[in-house]
């Protein structure tokens, strides 16, 4: 029973530092990269960044609306999208050079109904093995 709950405890650990690890590609997207589009960023930074943002952006509509009025929510929420837009683009043109596209390839989301979904695929699609264009696999093969 005691070997049972270290492992557990281990696992627990290991889970901890996975959630410290997600966060600081967030950090990051928001410091030192903000306006980075050079380079090459994994998926994992992508949707981390996109998820973080999307959970921030809620969380500022709900509480701004329990304290203010819809008019004054709306404009907070709007100026932390406009924050989250730079930075939003760099890790988008990031993530596209790590499949070996340029980051004008983001452009594609104008064209209705199809641009949107083949961003997607493309933001979904595993990293270009080894060395590219842009720099060195972040996953480190």
């Amino acid at each position: 029973m005691a070997n049972r709950f270290k492992v557990e405890r281990g696992q627990t650990k290991v889970r901890q530092n996975e959630r410290k690890k997600e966060m600081n590609y967030w950090l990051e997207c928001w410091s030192k990269k903000y306006a980075v589009f050079t380079g090459r960023a994994r998926r994992k930074e992508y949707w981390t960044f996109y998820l973080f943002n999307v959970l921030i952006g809620m969380a500022i509509g709900f509480v701004m609306g329990l304290f203010l009025s819809a008019g004054s929510a709306r404009i907070v929420s709007n100026l932390f999208g406009l924050a989250a837009l730079l930075p939003g683009l760099a890790v988008g043109a990031r993530r596209l050079h790590d499949i070996g596209k340029c980051g004008w390839w983001m452009l594609i989301a104008l064209i209705p109904i199809v641009g949107p979904i083949l961003l997607i695929v493309f933001f979904c699609r595993d990293s270009q093995p080894g060395d590219n264009a842009y720099g060195a696999n972040p996953k480190g093969r």
